[in-house]
């Protein structure tokens, strides 16, 4: 086992370098860089919509670019030229690409561009946030879905399988953002009740509160955001969780433990648990990264909490690159990390799998 989780984290290398590669490229070719947020700024009500015209990361990047924006903007050449080397585009892209390589190996993503923070520091201030937020829904979600699954496997056909299915599937249906939209409007003071915080994760007190009231006021908030976050994600989980049942029952292992005599329960978390639970474990790294990065999104834009996804969404929005790419770094060494963790559960819950042979 030894071998295979030492060749996994050696791929980790170049796969990271690959991704962060095909970002680098793309973000050269995006128009509005952070050259010109500045030079809107500096120039507002005088540019039209239409006028960045240039790359992201291509600004500076050469003489003629400077005398474009110069000319497009009417501004002295010379402080287009400062913010060119004060945001590294002075240097050709092979050599910003290996600085910030060399920079990521010891974690150091460089400070922002329009905050003055180093992005290290902005990560872990706002992981936290989108952790405890991710971990509750997967908490709920699988606390739910895999008992109902069960249940409904054995109920398979009944009343109560199709009343589950329609309920969950009801819920996969709605989009996350507009249920959010929706329960803001109905117990946030959107216009009918008043239940609910509006945004953010704590009141702003929360530091003057006891213990207990900190405890209350931090799931008073978490309500209707984990109820967003969740209510699509118990439909693939439990649905999975059935039909993986299901197939298990049909096989003949499971006749031969009826046949010894062994109750249904005996049959279910004796033999058949172990491995149903192989296809539901394989899902569940990807179901982590997706609500920690990505699910959480707009779920954190739409309450204001302060977390990676309101993070990455600030930063795209400004093009402050080194949070970009921090992010998609911190992104791709977790996903991939979570894999890893995946096989190595594989292992735990069955035995019979190794590894080593591949």
């Amino acid at each position: 086992m030894g071998r295979y989780i030492a060749k996994r984290l050696l791929l980790l290398v170049p796969t990271i370098i690959a991704i962060v590669l095909i970002n680098f490229t793309l973000v050269q070719f995006v128009p509005g860089g952070p050259i010109e947020q500045i030079i809107s700024k500096l120039t507002v009500g005088n540019i039209s919509t239409t006028a960045n015209v240039t790359g992201g990361g291509d600004v500076g990047a050469d003489a003629s670019a400077t005398d474009a924006l110069s000319d497009n903007y009417g501004l002295d050449p010379e402080l287009l030229e400062d913010l060119e080397r004060q945001f590294g585009f002075d240097k050709p892209l092979h050599e910003r690409f290996f600085t910030m390589l060399s920079g990521y190996v010891v974690f150091d993503f460089g400070v922002s561009y329009f905050q003055d923070v180093p992005v290290l520091e902005l990560i872990l201030e706002r992981l936290p946030v989108s952790m405890s937020l991710g971990l509750w829904a997967l908490l709920i979600i699988y606390g739910v879905s895999i008992p109902l699954g069960v249940r409904k496997a054995v109920r398979d056909g009944t009343r109560f399988d199709v009343a589950t299915s329609s309920l969950i599937f009801v819920g996969y249906a709605v989009p996350g953002f507009l249920f959010a939209i929706v329960l803001l409007v109905l117990f946030a003071g959107g216009g009918y009740l008043e239940i609910f915080p509006l945004r953010g994760l704590v009141s702003e007190n929360w530091y003057a509160m006891s213990w207990s009231d900190r405890i209350l006021d931090y799931l008073w908030h978490l309500c209707l955001p984990l109820i967003a976050l969740t209510i699509g994600g118990f439909a693939t989980l439990t649905m999975l969780t059935k039909n993986s049942f299901l197939e298990e029952l049909g096989k003949q292992f499971v006749l031969t433990a009826r046949s010894k005599g062994l109750n249904e329960r005996q049959v279910m978390y004796g033999h058949v648990f172990r491995n149903a639970m192989l296809v539901v474990i394989a899902g569940f790294p990807s179901a982590f990264v997706a609500i920690l990065f990505t699910g959480s999104l707009l779920i954190e834009i739409i309450f204001s909490i302060d977390g990676m996804g309101l993070l990455t969404y600030d930063a795209i929005i400004k093009r402050d690159y080194p949070i970009m790419f921090g992010n998609v770094y911190i992104l791709t060494l977790v996903g991939l990390l979570m894999h890893l963790l995946s096989d190595l559960i594989y292992v735990l819950v069955d035995p019979r799998i190794d590894f080593e042979t591949r």
